[in-house]
């Protein structure tokens, strides 16, 4: 599941107040080589029937039910300085991610 700040759901809802025509916030995911992901965010006038939807505070969150499980653990962020951000979990030397036991 995707996580997000608070800052990231008001930056969200404040664009889709700006375009009430497309009030899904769609999240995807894409390889771009063997190391680095794409995320991009956009907005849409409806959910695609195999997304997974998730409802933050009234912001509906559309993400593509084959790459959902791969947004495990990132977090979106936002601040004014610097934009939208994607945190990822920490990993390990070994490319795994580190969970946090205590």
């Amino acid at each position: 599941m995707l996580l997000m700040t608070p800052s990231a759901i008001q930056r969200l809802k404040v664009l889709v107040a700006e375009h009430p025509e497309d009030p899904v916030v769609r999240v995807t995911l894409r390889d771009s080589d063997d190391h680095r992901l794409v995320f991009n965010i956009a907005l849409e006038s409806t959910p695609q029937p195999d997304d997974d939807i998730q409802d933050w505070e009234g912001l509906m969150v559309a993400v593509d039910k084959h790459t959902s499980g791969r947004m495990e653990g990132v977090t979106l962020d936002y601040s004014d300085a610097g934009g939208f951000k994607f945190l990822h979990p920490p990993q390990d030397l070994n490319g795994f991610q580190r969970l946090n036991m205590n």
